[in-house]
């Protein structure tokens, strides 16, 4: 499996994968191109596939705004579906942040087979309204979790691959914990990056009005 980029400039489809809406998620222009904004009460984008399926090791990376809101939002969910029930499974990866103010804090979560493990540091907090490039990666041993290349938590996990399945944006698979922000691309290699290969938030994209 190669790389996979998902860019948000439209709703329909998302990375060549069908996507479809819920609730009104709107397509707004930034410097750097075309992003979506989630109001964080009901809008949400579904997805019909997990990037990251069958990868060993992995980076998951996007850009982001969070704009505040609600303390706990779920943004980028990839879930396994079972695939003789067609059903969720309990393996997933979650991106979250937490809101506090005017300032907010990374979640990472990946939970699967003999693995479960959230990378959280409250005292890390970043101010609000402001693009980042935020990151999780597995280089075969260690979970890591970084915003604008910074490391930010880490540890050691037995992860194991995740089956085929799919993804929601904006909020968790369940409707719950709704994202206030932008999100302008995400991004999936099946293999951890360096720092020097992240995604790096574009110049001009926090520029002043």
């Amino acid at each position: 499996m190669g790389q996979i980029v998902w860019n948000f400039d439209r709703l329909d489809s998302i990375g060549g994968a069908p996507a479809h809406a819920e609730g009104h998620p709107q397509i707004i222009s930034t410097p750097a191109g075309k992003a979506v904004l989630f109001n964080g009460v009901d809008d949400m984008l579904f997805v019909d596939k997990h990037p990251l399926a069958g990868a060993k090791t992995f980076t998951e990376e996007a850009l982001i705004r969070p704009d505040g809101g609600a303390f706990e939002q779920r943004w980028l969910h990839l879930a396994e579906t079972d695939p003789k029930t067609g059903n969720d499974s309990d393996a997933r990866f979650l991106f979250e942040i937490r809101v506090e103010g005017d300032r907010w804090y990374l979640d990472a979560f990946v939970v699967g087979p003999g693995y479960k493990h959230t990378l959280i540091v409250p005292a890390k907090t970043f101010p609000i309204g402001r693009w980042y490039a935020v990151a999780q990666s597995y280089d075969g041993k260690m979970y890591r979790s970084y915003v604008n290349g910074v490391l930010q938590d880490e540890a050691a996990i037995d992860f194991k691959p995740q089956g085929a399945g799919h993804a929601s944006v904006g909020a968790r698979i369940n409707r719950v914990s709704y994202f206030h922000g932008a999100i302008l691309q995400a991004r999936f290699t099946p293999r951890a990056l360096g720092t020097e290969e992240f995604l790096n938030v574009p110049a001009g994209l926090n520029a002043a009005p």
